[in-house]
């Protein structure tokens, strides 16, 4: 993994939105339509040629191929995972089949969307449409996307050679953000937990060995908090997101800690976050899994503020932070003196060295939706680098 070594290196969190010839065949695919898979692929293909050469023109250092062939940065683990059934229309489980319906339950599943309800009402049926039938776990989970990964990853190379080459990272999901709530075939949630983890092993080796930095996405040990209800102890809190972490841990076993990186946010939506954890909440769990980097949502301000706990929770030796001076949750275009100003209070709290610029989270939600248009995101990815320079010059300058 490169390092900021002589000057501050720029990333961002992987999700790009995608272009509208792709995104009508995604949604058709989640809605259950035939789509001619070599059409997907074709344009997938080109798609990603595309964004990896404008990343690069960006000023992005560390690129990715903009989940460009998934429907989520969570929901394409049901192409790849055995074990999981779609629900039937009269299941229990499956909430209305009308908007409102659905919406007046999902209001109920997190306590933010409680204490907001009128805004999110509002809100999340424009920013967040119902996507794929729910599905629940009926069988042993093994690893099946073999192919779909070997296509993905081979796109990444070519268009990594079109563009003149540059260090590239592939997302995965975190086992705890698979099937939550979606067990009825397992003993116990844990050994639920360990079987997803020893099936997406195969994926996060596949993504290392074929030279990729692999990023483990895993908003959930900050966002479940709020989804608890009633609201757990922190203690009982941390104990749940250790045995996801274990999980993680057993998956990346055998992968050098140098060729990961770790993404935690509080979730994409637009909204108030009041409910959020700190994160000196679960900093000491995050800085337990098994890599070299982390990547945390920093530039929101519910958090912009976080910064300063790195004077008091010590960066392990070695291990470096991406944290996020651009944001995904607004459209305003970051001044590059503010993005400057963001890396030069981490490097001050951990070292230049040990910093590597960043996005919150990703600037799509997969096929359905886009967290901000796409010429305000590649003008965010402008200011991150213009930012990166602007520190770069400060911080080698002393």
């Amino acid at each position: 993994m490169k390092t900021s070594t002589d000057r501050i290196l720029t990333t961002h969190v992987g999700s790009i939105p995608r272009p509208e010839s792709i995104r009508e065949l995604l949604r058709a695919r989640l809605d259950g339509r035939a789509v001619d898979a070599e059409t997907l692929a074709a344009r997938v293909k080109d798609a990603v040629t595309d964004v990896v050469r404008r990343q690069a023109e960006c000023g992005i250092d560390v690129v990715s191929d903009g989940e460009m062939s998934k429907t989520s940065f969570i929901a394409y683990s049901d192409e790849r995972l055995t074990g999981f059934t779609t629900l039937k229309p009269d299941d229990p489980s499956v909430p209305p089949s009308n908007t409102s319906g659905v919406w007046a339950r999902r209001l109920d599943t997190r306590r933010e969307w409680r204490a907001f309800r009128e805004y999110y009402a509002t809100y999340l049926p424009a920013a967040m449409p119902p996507s794929a039938p729910p599905t629940v776990c009926t069988g042993p989970v093994t690893y099946k996307g073999e192919a779909l990964l070997r296509r993905d990853l081979a796109n990444l190379k070519a268009a990594l050679q079109a563009a003149g080459g540059a260090e590239a990272f592939v997302p995965a999901i975190a086992p705890g953000m698979v099937g939550r709530d979606q067990n009825r075939y397992y003993p116990t949630e844990e050994a639920y937990r360990f079987a997803i983890a020893e099936a997406l092993k195969t994926e996060y080796r596949a993504i290392v060995d074929a030279g990729f930095i692999l990023q483990i996405d895993d908003p959930g040990l900050g966002e479940t908090w709020d989804m608890i209800i009633p609201a757990p102890t922190l203690a009982d809190y941390r104990k749940m997101q250790a045995i996801n972490i274990e999980a993680l841990n057993q998956a990346l076993a055998g992968i050098p800690e140098d060729r990961v990186r770790y993404h935690l946010c509080w979730g994409s939506w637009q909204g108030p976050h009041e409910v959020d954890l700190a994160l000196k909440d679960v900093v000491e769990l995050m800085l337990t899994v098994r890599a070299q980097a982390y990547s945390v949502e920093a530039a929101t301000p519910r958090h912009s503020w976080e910064w300063r706990i790195w004077k008091d929770v010590k960066l392990p030796e070695g291990k470096i932070l991406i944290p996020g001076v651009i944001a995904h949750t607004t459209a305003v275009v970051e001044h590059p003196e503010t993005v400057a100003e963001r890396i030069v209070n981490f490097a001050g709290a951990v070292g230049r060295e040990r910093v590597i610029a960043g996005a919150d989270c990703g600037f799509a939600q997969g096929a359905l939706y886009q967290r901000q248009h796409p010429t305000v995101m590649w003008a965010k990815f402008r200011a991150l680098a213009e930012g990166a320079a602007l520190a770069s010059q400060r911080l080698w300058a002393r």
